[in-house]
């Protein structure tokens, strides 16, 4: 695939992120957690120990709500005023309440100038010495101005309002809010899952529970979780869950999508916990009739709510430009008043004093009389400040947003829903958007797989050539090629889709959407998976049905990007299916396999036309050979220690000397008329960040797809900018003048076009963006050991603040060189960080457009925001 497309010369590092791993950007990674002397060692132990013995830990008593509500498990608010440390289930997702709007929304309005000024007018007017105008006259249109204003954010609001789901709460149904810590829940297929919940038991056997977690991470293949053995056993009744008694001491609540730790203690046993065992807040139970969990996070404590952020108040460039302009007038109002005042000083001296007519019984001096008569000219001129324009304003973004909800052009017939303004406050921002931030998943693209072609014994299959689509079916009906029958059974066989019957219909349940268009495909051709057990797969092959034992499952993962199954026939015949990667697949062929080249040509082709590939293969396997492997498969699975590489050596073992059938190409579908619409926003100078969790090769293919990478680009990956970015950083240095003068040269000197492509690893390695009470100790150690040191500074390293901040700087700068940038493997903060960044450099006004609740960090952050609605749960509209 890479020979194919144009990328820059890397420069590798010793230690490079992994870009397969989600890293946090308020966390430090595996390498930094390592004291680099005995001295950070015995400092790192006593933190810890100061912290272990200040703060109780997390425990949560399973059926017992009084057991949070003790002594030792409150914090202090407001002076001796105390409340628990564990949140309820409630969260908010509006501005305002009852006790806050008052406050709140005058406290808003009272940031524009020309309100302020009115406020202290009118607390001029009172004053009977200055008065010149009834003060009714100011406080009528004021108070019109903000109850019209406050109506208005009133009504905007409430429609961000978002009203809680049901759950189960011990068999009675309950409201999301009223859940607390502690309790066990029963949820059921297609439920929402309204609380961090640890897994106790459920329906499918060993407690297996499908989740889908599209509102989480943008993905919608769905993930299992599996309960413990010791509450799968002894937690499936009513009265067995009632009596569940155990207690669990796990983490403090934080942002770690990817990590839980914890332990449960239960009949004097201890039992690890880990990710494997919890059913995150915003997933999707599915393929799972009933399971039971317990809460061990709720509300504001969940690790999604952990990556919301705090919600901000947007004011847009109008009103900033508004506040500009009523200073400037101000300063020509108080000038102008001064004068006034100054030449009503003179006058009163040599005139008003002399002529009895004027008179008016007080004794003031000449220059007491002209400062009351400044504040009376305040009073007088006050139609100088425009407090209508304000209004007027108010009521053409009122018009622009019913304008938006009127457009036809962006009504979504499929769904019957229009465009919606949720906020009527930012719609003039539309027209001076610079960089539009979006997700992926179900943004750009629709995230359903479509079975393009094929490639089977070198000979290609698909929509271009129907004859030889043709030929295929044909093969199929008539059964006289044994390699095409082969490709489809495998197809059939090799997955871990699940099935789901919905009357006369077969729903595949699957763990990627690359798995559900094979097994679909598979079915089209004649080759129907119907059912599997733990230890069998039915499928219907052309006219019948065949069983075949499944004696073992080497599953998928980043590290193997391969996935096998060995099955035994119903003729006792033991054959190992293997499907994968082609950079994998072809290390482990035998010799004597087939049509290689052939087939690495079509691959070529396919990945041109930004296909997604995976190899097919297969292997016999005598009894003898099989007894002795599963002997070492055994011993690996029951392994205490580096469990997942022991068995990846057991799979390597097996894995070999496999004989190529061939390979397939599927379509990530693309929103309609995305290639257009970024054409059209290039053609306008708007710059497009892509922000997704999905790995680098996924992001980079839909990249191709959507024409927002091209051939004719130059592709900069991490280790690239890191270089590009230290040589800058060390340029900086070596120039006494560095820090007082901004550096202008380009990053990229060379001509053509450049797209920059980095992983979310690489992305806190550039900006060093680790905890900050470790960043502040890392960089006061560098500066003493720059300044005990002759050796210059570690070009890796931040001296100080000013050089991170200016690395940052350096890492935008080079990003807006780029015509297209595609950050990949990045979690919800890390989006966020990126828009902060750009905002903050760039002073821009920014987009962000998302379809879930992995996405709402970034749009909290932006300056505008657009949510859609098309693949995924309704309630994501809402996000506001």
């Amino acid at each position: 695939r890479m020979s194919a497309r144009a990328r820059a010369a890397s420069q590798g590092s010793l230690e490079e992120p992994d870009d397969e791993v989600v890293p946090y950007s308020d966390d430090e990674t595996d390498d930094e957690l390592q004291s680099e002397d005995d001295l950070d060692r015995m400092l790192v132990l006593c933190v810890l120990i100061v912290i272990l013995l200040s703060e109780p830990g997390w425990s949560i008593r399973a059926n017992d709500r009084e057991y949070c509500n003790q002594p030792q498990f409150k914090k202090k608010v407001f002076l001796c005023i105390k409340k628990s440390r564990y949140s309820g289930n409630a969260i908010k997702t509006y501005k305002y309440n009852f006790f806050t709007f008052l406050p709140l929304n005058l406290y808003e309005q009272f940031k524009r100038v020309a309100n302020l000024y009115f406020l202290c007018l009118l607390i001029l007017q009172i004053i009977p010495q200055i008065s010149t105008l009834p003060w009714y006259t100011t406080l009528v249109p004021l108070v019109l101005v903000l109850g019209i204003t406050a109506i208005k954010d009133l009504v905007d609001d409430l429609v961000s309002l978002c009203t809680c789901e049901f759950s189960f709460v011990r068999f009675v149904a309950t409201r999301w809010m009223n859940l607390q810590v502690g309790d066990v829940v029963r949820l059921k297929k297609n439920d929402f899952i309204p609380a961090d919940i640890l897994l106790l038991s459920s329906s499918n056997p060993n407690s297996l529970c499908y989740v889908e977690t599209a509102e989480l991470d943008g993905e919608t293949n769905l993930k299992f979780k599996m309960g413990l053995k010791v509450t799968d056993e002894r937690l499936q009744e009513e009265d067995q869950l009632a009596r569940f008694n155990a207690l669990i001491l796990c983490e403090e609540p934080n942002n770690r999508l990817d990590k839980f730790v914890g332990t449960m203690i239960w009949d004097s046993q201890s039992y690890p916990l880990d990710l494997d065992n919890m059913l995150l807040r915003g997933c999707k139970i599915r393929n799972t009739d009933v399971c039971h969990g317990l809460v061990i996070f709720a509300g504001n404590d969940t690790k999604i709510m952990r990556n919301g952020g705090k919600t901000r108040f947007k004011r847009t460039r109008i009103d900033k430009l508004m506040n500009y302009m009523v200073y400037t007038i101000f300063v020509l109002l108080v000038l102008l008043c001064a004068g006034l005042a100054i030449g009503h000083t003179y006058w009163y001296e040599s005139i008003g004093s002399k002529a009895w007519y004027l008179y008016d019984g007080l004794n003031y001096s000449s220059s007491y009389r002209g400062f009351l008569s400044f504040w009376g000219y305040i009073i007088i001129l006050n139609t100088m400040v425009p407090i209508s324009l304000y209004v007027s304003v108010e009521v053409i973004r009122l018009g622009q947003s019913k304008f938006i909800n009127w457009d036809l052009q962006m009504y979504y017939a499929d769904k019957d829903k229009p465009a919606k303004a949720r906020t009527t406050t930012l719609n003039e921002q539309l027209g001076q958007i610079e960089y539009i931030f979006s997700d992926k998943t179900g943004t750009l693209t629709q995230n359903i797989m479509a079975f393009k072609k094929c490639t089977i014994t070198g000979r290609t299959y698909g929509e271009t050539n129907h004859q030889l689509y043709h030929f295929l079916v044909s093969c199929i009906r008539s059964k006289k090629d044994p390699q095409i029958l082969e490709f489809f059974k495998l197809l059939s066989l090799c997955h871990t889709v699940m099935v789901e019957q919905k009357g006369d219909e077969l729903v595949y349940q699957a763990a990627s959407p690359d798995e559900g268009a094979l097994v679909t495909a598979a079915c089209n051709f004649g080759f129907v998976f119907l059912s599997r057990t733990q230890d069998t797969i039915t499928i219907m092959e052309m006219d019948h049905e065949e069983t075949y034992e499944m004696l073992a499952l080497l599953d998928f993962n980043s590290d193997r990007k391969r996935m096998s199954i060995i099955l035994r026939f119903p003729d006792g015949k033991i054959r190992l299916y293997c499907k994968g990667a082609d950079t994998v697949i072809y290390q482990r062929l035998d010799a004597n396999s087939k049509d290689k080249e052939t087939t690495q040509e079509a691959l070529d082709i396919f990945a041109n036309e930004t296909l997604r590939t995976l190899c097919l293969c297969y292997k016999d396997i005598s009894q003898a050979e099989y007894d002795a492997w599963a002997q070492k498969h055994q011993a690996a699975s029951v392994s205490m220690g580096n469990r997942e590489e022991v068995l990846d050596t057991v799979y390597e073992e097996i894995e070999k000397n496999l004989l190529l059938i061939g390979a397939t190409a599927i379509e990530d579908k693309l929103q309609d008329g995305v290639p257009e619409t970024i054409a059209k926003l290039a053609k306008a100078d708007i710059k497009i960040w892509v922000l997704t969790g999905d790995k680098k090769e996924t992001a980079e293919n839909i990249g191709y797809s959507c024409q927002l990478l091209t051939d004719d680009m130059k592709i900069h990956y991490g280790e690239d900018v890191n270089v590009q970015l230290r040589n800058r950083q060390t340029q900086r240095r070596n120039d006494p003048q560095g820090r007082n003068k901004k550096l202008k040269e380009l990053f990229f000197t060379e001509p053509g076009k450049n797209a920059l492509v980095i992983t979310g690893g690489w992305l806190n390695e550039i900006l060093y963006e680790k905890k900050k009470k470790r960043r502040r100790l890392r960089l006061k150690k560098l500066r003493k050991r720059h300044t005990n040191s002759s050796n210059p500074p570690d070009s890796s390293q931040p001296v100080d603040d000013w050089e991170k901040e200016k690395r940052q700087e350096d890492f935008v700068d080079m990003a807006c060189e780029c015509s297209a940038v595609i950050c990949c493997r990045v979690t919800p903060k890390q989006k966020a960080n990126v828009v902060s960044l750009v905002k903050r450099c760039k002073k821009a006004v920014t987009l962000s457009i998302g379809d879930g609740a992995n996405d709402v960090n970034m749009i909290k952050t932006s300056s505008l925001i657009i949510t859609v609605n098309l693949q995924v749960p309704d309630w994501s509209i809402l996000i506001m």
